[in-house]
């Protein structure tokens, strides 16, 4: 009689069935590198691009928007990082150390812009507070006072810090949370004023913490795309549009791509050192209920500050799309929104699905060699996050350009036909370049249930004759259940918020809520984008609610 594996008494596999199975280790590894392999192809030739310089674009972008570009670039960079430093931080400590009225509100309701796609935050600041927009009338028709032009450096640098200062607050607030008040009230007997305590203990304390969020915050302006194009703003990713669907010259995109890659990764390099070099122990867990209680004028203040900031970020843009929505009267509400949202939901689960199957591979593979190969493999692979939409779209087309040819050819000599593409232009590339940019964000709840598992289960099973498909696949599975399911919730919101990627990639025909958007807000009107947009922020909601949850639970 066969023996069975797992569970003699169920005789669902013989052991010959079992050991067919049982794949090596070494095939697992191998996966991951393929995987790793894919990420950094798209990279590797947006390099190579170099050999085969395109010059007259260059000479014509030297001549026309070039200045503009690395000039328009740099005070994004420069504007977000002090805007979102300032606002993340400064919120970051009233709301983690001080105790003000509506605090316990503004804790968790500062993170609601998370869900605000920058591009719906700006058209609707456009909308609004551009010259002909309702807000900057009724001020000129109320008071005489004429609001400088918000299509500006100035407004697009208040629209980006507005969206992105959350990713500061939450680093920075956990940081403060962390350090308690031990070090601070230290401080204070030994004569230091509260300011002194704050920007010479609290703050170089949590500098790690502060890097990471500006990070982040400066990466998500460089990469978006619908914010800037709104603006009339020109940047790299405008500029990586332009050459590819404007001048039809990939070869161009392909190196303006690689320059902004460049300055990304530099970013990331830097940021890791600084990280690297600035270790500071903890002071001990953070007591939340020593807080420091604000009274009279600092609280009135405090609470009005966070007042401004959460419905300047996320209340008057939500109330606006509303109201543009009821002016419309859902006449959008038709079957061609039916397609976006079907389209969008589509791309959003095929991309869910492969990412988290993917991540699953990759985080159980380290389990089952954890050695110095297998790490870089894993860090490799979820670097697509950090690579801008338009940078990884540019990239994937160049290496699909070039298998397509092979494959064209291939077909044609094997079967006769005329067939002129196979995968350019198709659902497939799409959901590839999803699949590179957001694993990072499956990875991520994958492995931490992972780290929830004992070992000694695993062990167990092994010891029991299972393989490594079995222990997968009927043991580790069911207890990674829950974050499997928030590794695909997470990656389905991204997909649905993309839109460089989706703009460059999309086959003839398949648009989506984000390219809706842009559509829409390109000829200026705002009331017929709103409904797609609010259908996003809604969306968004789910992954900050959770993401509100577990640092409620931490």
């Amino acid at each position: 009689m066969a023996d069975t594996v797992l569970d003699r008494s169920s005789r669902l596999r013989p052991m010959g069935m079992a050991a067919w199975l049982n794949v090596n280790v070494q095939y697992w590894k191998l996966a991951s590198m393929l995987i790793a392999a894919a990420v950094v192809l798209p990279i590797a030739v947006l390099f190579a691009s170099w050999l085969q310089p395109a010059e007259d674009v260059w000479i014509h972008l030297a001549e026309t928007v070039l200045s503009d570009i690395v000039s328009n670039s740099a005070i994004l960079v420069i504007g977000v990082s002090v805007g979102t430093l300032v606002l993340g931080t400064s919120l970051a400590w009233f709301t983690a150390m001080c105790e003000f009225p509506g605090r316990r509100v503004f804790e968790w309701a500062l993170m609601l812009p998370l869900a605000m796609p920058a591009y719906v935050m700006a058209f609707v600041m456009v909308g609004l507070f551009d010259y002909s927009g309702s807000a900057a009338a009724l001020l000129r028709e109320t008071t005489g006072i004429v609001l400088p032009s918000i299509r500006s450096a100035g407004g697009v640098v208040t629209v980006m810090v507005l969206a992105f200062y959350p990713y500061v607050y939450m680093l920075a607030r956990a940081a403060f949370q962390s350090q308690g008040r031990n070090l601070t009230d230290s401080a204070r007997v030994l004569g230091m004023s509260p300011w002194g305590a704050f920007y010479r203990i609290a703050l170089p304390m949590s500098r790690p913490a502060l890097a990471g969020g500006v990070s982040l915050a400066v990466m998500e302006s460089l990469a978006d795309f619908g914010a800037v194009a709104v603006f009339n703003y020109d940047t790299f990713t405008t500029a990586i549009y332009k050459s590819w669907l404007g001048m039809f010259n990939l070869q161009a995109a392909a190196q303006l791509a690689s320059l902004l890659l460049l300055f990304v990764l530099l970013m990331i390099y830097g940021e890791r050192r600084l990280r690297n070099r600035a270790r500071y122990v903890s002071a001990g867990k953070g007591n939340r209920d020593l807080r420091y209680r604000l009274a009279g004028r600092n609280a009135a203040f405090v609470s009005l500050y966070c007042s401004i900031v959460f419905v300047a970020a996320f209340i008057v843009p939500v109330a606006q799309l509303f109201s543009w929505i009821m002016e419309t009267g859902l006449n959008d509400l038709n079957k061609r929104y039916l397609d976006f949202l079907g389209n969008t939901l589509l791309l959003g689960g095929m991309a869910a699905a492969a990412a988290a199957i993917i991540a699953l591979m990759l985080a159980y593979t380290y389990r089952l060699q954890p050695d110095g190969l297998t790490r870089v493999a894993m860090r490799i692979a979820t670097m697509g996050y950090a690579l801008p939409g338009s940078v990884l779209a540019v990239g994937i087309m160049l290496v699909v350009v070039r298998l397509d040819q092979a494959l064209v050819t291939l077909i044609n000599v094997l079967t006769g036909l005329t067939v002129t593409q196979v995968l350019t232009g198709s659902v497939v590339v799409l959901v590839i370049a999803y699949v590179v940019r957001f694993l990072a964000v499956a990875f991520s709840p994958i492995d931490s249930a992972f780290e929830r598992i004992r070992p000694s289960i695993l062990q167990a099973a092994r010891s029991l004759g299972a393989g490594n498909w079995q222990i997968l696949w009927r043991v580790s599975l069911p207890m990674l259940r829950s974050g499997v399911l928030t590794a695909m919730l997470l990656v389905f919101v991204e997909v649905m918020k993309e839109m460089p990627a989706t703009l460059l990639l999309r086959p003839f025909g398949w648009d989506t809520l984000a390219t809706r958007i842009f559509e829409m807000t390109s000829e200026g009107e705002w009331e017929r984008a709103a409904l797609p947009a609010l259908s996003l922020v809604l969306a968004g909601l789910i992954p900050v609610a959770l993401l509100i949850r577990k640092t409620e639970q931490g």
